[in-house]
């Protein structure tokens, strides 16, 4: 209500009240007098209350505020009942009248008002999907911005949280790093290497601009401005999931066909001079993070493959929602690999770093983006969980995961369980609520475990290492005296459990468990030889295929050990520049000399130390010129020792 109009309700209330005091007045003047006839005004004098006055305008609020509310929300008139409304005849007629004063002084104004505040409420109720109906009375405007978005209407909204639903504040490992150590640690050691290598950039490359915040990564201010050379676009909805694909430009297309004639003939210096043209080429930045890690250098592997990260989340759709566990990005479509491609290494890189729950967040994207699983983030994501403590959550997911076999049939599954529920019933007694005492005990999970595949034993002994004697005289058993069981699949499946878990079972407690469950099922053998054929054939017909199904997984890129070759060795991958931008322009006429010229400290040096310093611009490498006299003066020793 207006201030107007309650300044105007109060001033008539006031006149009534004055006019029904002088009306009392007359009335007790007439009784005295003897006169007993009705006043002309007692009929409307006693069907009127003057108190209903006061609650008058506060009816006609509560009227308006309910039917505004049967029209949004349809429903609730249904769950509460409007007690009934005094003299409803008359409020009624006060209210019409009101209603058209307010229409004939100020009716523009008014519907302005009533447009703005019905806005929000729109918007929430939209947001939240309380009525399904309210899209449909969309404005014209609004409906014309969602025709052109073109897929509004085609998403796709669960009922629930996925269980592969990625919490983003625990996928930056620089949180994590925080939590473990501190945050005043981190943030001295952040100083420290910054005030030891903090020096001007040379040449002036790289000027000041805004550097875009991700979520995947943390860019750094050094980084070049993203190009926008890729975007994403949205393919359709179907089985409750929306699909998108990345798509790229027409001077990215070019890079491509650049970096693929340097990659053709092994050419390094190549390919870091499509970066100095593509900083941000996708393929390009992968490979030069293999040559790091290669020569060892494992900090500007991770800055390549954060690089990547970055260029990839800067080109998301607007729609698409990763984290949610809704969204599919088929591996199939060639222009999607890259994504997965770093997100596998960046989840190794946080591994190695201790950043275990990061890792955890990250594998789980992985798997929410395509179910056929591409990578095998589902022969690891156990072993994170149970390095980052996740232990109900692993419990959760081999429950909930839908896929063609249960999960607890594969090696990595059956033995994580039983660790999983061993920890459980650790920090739970079992009188305690949070302990499901309807499962299995730790020591029924690692029987069944064994039974099922007994063959990772073996395979435990030799890696972990476990040298007891104990160990000696359970091998001897022929249900585990070997490694492997003639299945492919199987075998592979084993082979990469125990290059991702031995680290697990060097614990005294899980070894213990271990020894326990392998020297309990070989006495249950020796009561009931029927177990061991039953378990068998629930493994064979788990893994019937005669052919290795997961060949595609190598079992080093589950490995933590990374192999390392010497510098010297890759020399052989750095020819001439010249050479290789020219079997470029002969291969796909990327880089023509008219239109690209080369910076001067690529066409006079080495452009791989070039890309070097640009990635870490704190490093000084010497200029280019230096770089070639150092080669020329190391080539003329080299004659001098071949004439002598």
């Amino acid at each position: 209500m207006s201030a107007r109009l309650l300044k105007k309700v109060l001033k008539e209330h006031e006149q009534r009240n004055q006019q029904y005091v002088a009306e009392e007045e007359e009335d007790g003047k007439r009784r005295l007098n003897g006169d007993e006839s009705d006043s002309p005004h007692s009929g409307s004098r006693s069907s009127k209350n003057p108190f209903d006055l006061l609650n008058e305008d506060d009816e006609e609020d509560n009227t308006d505020e309910v039917e505004e509310s049967e029209v949004v929300g349809g429903t609730l008139a249904e769950k509460q009942e409007v007690p009934p409304l005094k003299n409803t005849s008359k409020a009624s007629d006060n209210k019409s009248r009101k209603k058209k004063k307010k229409k004939s002084k100020g009716g523009s104004l008014n519907s302005l008002n009533a447009n703005e505040s019905e806005k929000p409420l729109d918007a929430a109720l939209e947001t939240l999907s309380l009525d399904v109906s309210l899209s449909k009375r969309q404005s014209g405007p609004a409906k014309a911005k969602s025709e052109d978005a073109g897929v509004c209407d085609n998403l796709v909204k669960q009922t629930g949280p996925s269980i592969l639903e990625a919490d983003p504040k625990h996928l930056n490992a620089e949180n994590e790093l925080k939590r473990i150590f501190g945050s005043k640690v981190v943030k001295s050691f952040e100083k420290s290497n910054q005030s030891s290598g903090h020096r001007q950039i040379r040449g002036g490359r790289r000027g000041s601009h805004h550097i875009r915040k991700t979520i995947l990564v943390s860019p750094s201010d050094h980084w070049p401005r993203w190009d926008g050379s890729m975007s994403m676009e949205f393919v359709e909805s179907k089985d409750g999931y929306n699909y998108f694909r990345y798509i790229y430009s027409s001077s990215y297309g070019e890079a491509q066909r650049a970096f693929e004639a340097a990659q053709a003939i092994h050419d390094l210096n190549g390919v870091a001079s499509v970066l100095m043209y593509h900083p941000y080429h996708l393929d390009a930045l992968l490979t030069m993070a293999d040559y790091f890690k290669f020569v060892g250098e494992h900090q500007m592997s991770a800055d390549s493959i954060a690089k990547c990260l970055y260029a990839l989340e800067c080109a998301w759709h607007p729609m698409f929602t990763p984290f949610q566990g809704n969204c599919q990005l088929k591996y199939s479509h060639d222009a999607n690999r890259p994504l997965f491609k770093a997100l596998f290494i960046h989840m190794k890189n946080m591994d190695r770093r201790g950043c275990h729950r990061s890792a955890l967040e990250v594998c789980k994207l992985l798997l929410s983006l395509d179910s056929d699983d591409p990578m095998g983030a589902m022969f690891c994501v156990d072993y994170f969980a149970l390095r980052a403590g996740e232990y109900a959550w692993l419990e959760r997911l081999s429950e909930e995961y839908k896929s063609e076999n249960s999960l607890w049939l594969f090696p990595n599954f059956a033995y994580s369980l039983a660790v999983c529920r061993f920890y459980l019933e650790r920090e739970n007694s079992p009188d305690d609520a949070c302990l499901d005492t309807t499962k299995a005990t730790s020591a029924d999970l690692m029987n069944q475990a064994l039974m099922l595949h007994p063959a990772v034993l073996k395979k435990l002994v030799n890696k972990v290492p476990l040298k007891d004697q104990a160990w000696t005289n359970i091998l001897k058993n022929s249900l585990f005296h070997s490694d492997q069981t003639g299945v492919a699949s199987l075998d592979h499946l084993i082979n990469i459990y125990a290059e991702r878990n031995y680290l697990i079972w060097r614990l005294p407690d899980l070894q213990r468990l271990l020894r326990n469950g392998a020297q309990l099922v070989i006495e249950s053998l020796e009561q009931n030889k029927n177990d061991a054929r039953d378990w068998a054939c629930v493994r064979e017909e788990a893994f019937s295929s005669g052919k290795n199904e997961y060949a595609h997984l190598l079992v080093q890129d589950f490995s933590d050990t990374v192999p390392t070759l010497p510098p010297d060795n890759l020399q052989n991958f750095m020819v001439d520049p010249r050479a290789g931008l020219q079997i470029a322009d002969d291969a796909a006429n990327p880089l023509d000399a008219d239109h690209i010229p080369l910076p001067r400290d690529i066409a006079d040096g080495n452009p791989l130390a070039v890309l070097i310093e640009s990635m870490l611009p704190w490093m000084n490498y010497g200029d280019a010129g230096d770089v070639a006299a150092i080669d020329g003066n190391q080539h003329g020793h080299d004659q001098e020792d071949e004439g002598d």
